[in-house]
């Protein structure tokens, strides 16, 4: 097995070491915007600017809350929280998202105040060389942090590299809306400054939904499903994988399991060895802890192939992502026993036994001597 086809997998210290330099970088350079942009809206008296620096301080707060959260996701497992404080991580990212949202909803209060009672706003080249360098800067805060995110695989790191590129836009719409206002006398300021709120909102929202998602469980990608396929099929006694679960702990915490299924002929110490060897690379490449359950099949029985074949044509009738696996023949003198398990998708609305009776008749139908013993499943895919 050549480990060199996957992606190299950070140790904790590496992944905490990319972060906190990530945090401290995001802390400095807003900070230093929040300062310079302030005072650019003091002198020129545009709510959008002040609205734009004050989104810069909520940011660096951003970062410190990411930096904390780093350090508590690097602590080691102790007996209260056997998995590790990798989900620390998850927390700080949705406590930040929260933050910003705050932000977002004070900002909008304050643009539609001066909707309403309109103040008038100078214009300043000062401000606007101000402006202009902001957007540079965030632009390459961006790519910053989108570097760093994927390397290391964070999704708090990735989701400020998005909260910077939004304030980029952001802050060109208070540049366009100070020149605009320059040469036509249209006061847009306000508006302006409400548009760049409802940006931060939903930056802020959306922030919320990607660092909720894995606290809740959220399913693995289907890149993700297909590497550790490979890997284990990857041993050539492996002729199918199923029930694959993937728990996330925090990044670089994962615990998979999952069934393989194997030939029933073949000395069992020899496919223990090579099951013990598939656990190994799943860890070492996929940066996990792996547990397979090996499942006997018969695999050089036409009879047993050509029945597989049919029941996994029929239950296709119910719902074409049903699967199924772990399928064996009993043979008796009258019928014939199908033992089988069969997954059927998460959302599909029928209860198991009427999953059960339906796939049943089915067989029955197509066959007569043929009697199901079949375990209902339910995917953790989706």
């Amino acid at each position: 097995m050549d480990s060199k086809k996957d992606k190299e997998v950070l140790s904790e210290a590496a992944r905490s070491r990319y972060g906190t330099i990530a945090s401290c970088v995001g802390i400095a350079m807003n900070i230093l915007l929040f300062c310079i942009k302030l005072f650019a809206g003091l002198i020129s008296g545009a709510v959008s600017i002040v609205a734009d620096a004050f989104n810069n301080l909520s940011d660096s707060a951003s970062s410190l809350i990411t930096l904390l959260g780093f350090r508590l996701a690097a602590k080691k497992p102790d007996r209260d929280h056997p998995f590790g404080h990798g989900r620390f991580e998850y927390i700080s990212g949705f406590i930040v998202s929260i933050m910003i949202i705050l932000v977002g909803f004070e900002l909008a209060k304050s643009s539609v105040e001066k909707i309403i009672t309109p103040e008038a706003v100078e214009f300043s080249g000062l401000a606007v060389a101000i402006l202009c360098i902001s957007v540079a800067v965030k632009l390459a805060m961006a790519i910053y942090y989108r570097s760093v995110g994927r390397r290391i695989g964070s999704g708090a790191v990735m989701a400020s590299a998005t909260d910077c590129l939004s304030d980029s836009v952001a802050t060109t719409m208070v540049l366009a809306c100070m020149l605009i206002g320059h040469f036509t006398s249209v006061n847009i300021d306000a508006y302006c400054g409400l548009a760049v709120s409802v940006f931060i909102l939903i930056s802020g929202l959306r922030s919320a939904n990607e660092t909720l998602s894995p606290l809740l469980g959220q399913p693995p990608t289907e890149e993700f499903l297909q590497r550790i396929d490979s890997i284990v099929r990857e041993c050539e006694l492996v002729k199918g994988t199923h029930d694959i679960i993937v728990h996330d702990y925090g990044p670089g915490r994962l615990i998979v399991s999952l069934h393989a299924e194997v030939p029933c002929d073949i000395d069992l110490l020899l496919i223990h060895d090579a099951i013990d060897n598939a656990e190994k690379e799943l860890g070492e490449r996929l940066g996990c802890e792996a547990v397979i359950h090996m499942d006997p099949v018969q695999v050089n029985d036409e009879r047993v192939t050509e029945a597989r074949k049919m029941v996994e044509s029929l239950v296709t009738q119910i719902d074409a992502r049903i699967t199924v696996h772990d399928f064996r023949m009993v043979e008796g003198p009258t019928h014939t026993n199908l033992i089988f398990d069969a997954v059927l998708p998460r959302e599909l609305k029928i209860s198991d036994s009427e999953a059960r009776d339906r796939i049943s008749a089915l067989i029955s139908e197509n066959d007569p001597c043929y009697r199901t013993v079949i375990q209902i499943d339910r995917s953790y895919i989706f």
